[in-house]
């Protein structure tokens, strides 16, 4: 009898655990303003390191909350004011088995905190590059620094 009472305890515990889960990712999607996407959590072994999530875009912030995790608290902060997208590609290698194939992958740089690799969808990097490029005027947020067109001094 009793080792029915204590899987009757773990199943209901576990539902309970899920349905904290769910509950959580409904209350960040509420809100507005999320996108999915992966964030590259570990670089040891090329093309792995991939924690899928969602991104919750709160002002000049995306914020990365891993998608089975119990924090309330994202885990990686995205300033637009420090964000520079320096590469833009295709998933390739592992990658092609963990991410969808219309998805793209940006390397960005992230200011101080250094580069960070993010994936999400073909449609979703338009909003993302568009969001990233609304930012401020004279702001650092941008995607890759375009060479300055001077033009020619004129000849006499």
């Amino acid at each position: 009898m009793r080792i029915l009472e204590f899987l009757g305890i773990c199943v209901v515990a576990l539902l309970a655990l899920l349905f904290v889960i769910f509950f959580r990712r409904r209350l960040l999607m509420a809100g507005g303003g999320t996108i999915r996407l992966q964030v590259r959590v570990s670089t040891i072994v090329p093309g792995r390191g991939w924690s899928t999530g969602i991104g919750q875009f709160v002002g000049d912030e995306l914020r990365f909350h891993r998608m089975f995790s119990l924090a309330f608290r994202p885990k990686r902060v995205l300033d637009r004011m420090v964000l520079v997208v320096e590469e833009r590609r295709a998933p390739d290698g592992p990658e092609r088995l963990t991410m969808p194939s219309h998805w793209s992958v940006l390397r960005c740089s992230n200011g101080d905190a250094g580069e960070i690799e993010i994936a999400m969808a073909e449609s979703t990097v338009t909003g993302f590059l568009s969001w990233l490029e609304a930012g401020p005027p004279g702001q650092p947020g941008s995607i890759a620094p375009r060479p300055t067109i001077r033009p020619r001094p004129a000849d006499h």
